[in-house]
């Protein structure tokens, strides 16, 4: 069974940073599609950022691009998320969500960006909040 548990969150002024981590341990496979997703009070979950871990690309929310970088630690099996420039639009309950294998449209689109309900497994999420 695979299982991600996040941290790194935290209360920031606007302008400010924080990185986010998720540790993954359970593996099934031995690749996963994995991404961060945020969801606020009375919003849908919006994806965030998502990459494949038998690569290097990755993909990005429009609200997010330029600003957020997802990356990846295989020695520590941890997925991270920098964020930088924080908007309080930010301010969101981030999770960690991870799919066996490859990443398909199924997973996240250019256009519609992610999918929350084609990724099985999910991490119990950690709090971001911007102030400005």
């Amino acid at each position: 069974q695979v299982q991600l548990v996040e941290s790194g969150g935290g209360s920031v002024q606007a302008g400010g940073s924080l990185r986010l981590s998720c540790a993954v341990s359970g593996y099934t496979s031995s690749t996963y599609c994995m991404a961060w997703f945020r969801q606020a009070p009375g919003k849908e979950r919006e994806g965030v950022a998502v990459m494949y871990t038998g690569g290097s690309s990755a993909n990005y929310g429009a609200s997010v691009k330029g600003r957020f970088t997802i990356s990846q630690d295989n020695a520590k099996n941890t997925l991270y998320l920098q964020m930088n420039s924080l908007e309080p639009e930010d301010t969101a309950m981030y999770y960690c969500a991870a799919d066996a294998g490859l990443c398909y449209a199924r997973h996240w689109t250019l256009d519609s960006g992610g999918f929350p309900a084609a990724f099985p497994y999910w991490g119990q999420g950690t709090q971001v909040t911007v102030s400005s």
